[in-house]
């Protein structure tokens, strides 16, 4: 344990994953190549969204946000980590530790409140279809979506400047391979009770009001299937179940490493689940989506078939 001067701190040291070379390296291609198919699965979908007309609707608007999310999620963490498994430089710096953790923040909590904004779209197209067309118009779409951005943004403010303004005087090595607000805490010789006292009731706040959104709108949305016929229903079944297991996946993970007091901290437990919604959910979402959905499935096909013709 590396002993530093509160006056000095000015970096910390990650955790990595193992101190094996060969271990090291194994990891380094298995997380490099998840992350390439993450980033190639995600962008996929968002050229098909962007260039296939028939998929210009509010669905596949918050889908497109969704696969941006994706991206942006693994590619604020894994370069770090990759870099730790290949070159053991296990260092990042005070700001670049602020700035991973915001950025984090910023995306977990912006596609939380995207996919409760989802779960209302998808309600109002199975539950009152004649009105969806003028109840769920592309400029209010282009405003929620901008609002769960900006939400994203000031929850990541608020999370990240409660964080910071601790001392870090003990130790300086974060038990994670990224700083996240967990390892930070426990790292921290300050008092944290109050700070995460604030910390659960906004993340609790905006967290409940998109999980009861999420609930409500399922519950509705469930009533109207079982009264449709089976043609419909089956086509129901597949807009909407791709939507509620990435909606089951997130909310699991997401609830397991920040719902709880840090006094239950777990370095290896938090690691693993981290690596859940930080890096296997946003690989799974492309997958889900083009599985169980027909749409998706047409417009990655005309986009692969475009690169193919290209090279």
């Amino acid at each position: 344990v590396q002993r530093v001067n509160l006056s000095t701190v000015s970096e910390f040291v990650l955790v990595g994953l193992s101190d094996a070379p060969a271990v090291r390296f194994l990891l380094f291609v298995l997380f490099l190549t998840i992350y390439l198919a993450t980033v190639a699965g995600n962008v996929t979908i968002l050229v098909a969204i962007s260039t296939d007309a028939h998929l210009h609707s509010p669905m596949y608007f918050f889908l497109g946000n969704l696969s941006l999310l994706d991206v942006l999620c693994p590619t604020i963490t894994v370069p770090k980590m990759l870099e730790t498994l290949l070159l053991e430089n296990k260092v990042i710096s005070f700001a670049g530790c602020v700035l991973q953790l915001f950025f984090l923040i910023d995306v977990v909590g912006t596609e939380i409140l995207l996919l409760a904004v989802m779960a209302y779209d998808r309600y109002v197209a199975i539950c009152h279809p004649l009105q969806y067309v003028n109840t769920v118009s592309m400029k209010l779409c282009a405003h929620l979506a901008i609002g769960t951005w900006a939400l994203g943004f000031v929850n990541a403010l608020l999370h990240t400047s409660l964080i910071f303004t601790l001392l870090f005087c003990d130790s300086n090595e974060v038990h994670q391979y990224y700083c996240d607000i967990p390892p930070m805490l426990a790292l921290s010789c300050s008092p944290t009770y109050s700070r995460e006292l604030v910390i659960l009731a906004v993340a609790g706040v905006l967290g409940s009001s998109a999980f009861v959104i999420t609930l409500i709108s399922y519950v509705y949305i469930l009533l109207a299937i079982l009264c449709m016929n089976s043609e419909s229903r089956h086509k129901a079944l597949s807009t909407c179940g791709s939507h509620l297991t990435v909606v089951c996946l997130f909310y699991g993970t997401t609830i397991c490493t920040y719902v709880r007091p840090s006094s239950t901290y777990s370095p290896h437990q938090d690691r693993i689940v981290s690596m859940l919604y930080g890096i296997l959910t946003p690989l799974l979402n492309p997958i889900i989506y083009s599985l169980r959905n027909r749409e998706v499935k047409c417009a990655l096909r005309k986009v692969v078939s475009q690169v193919r013709t290209a090279l």
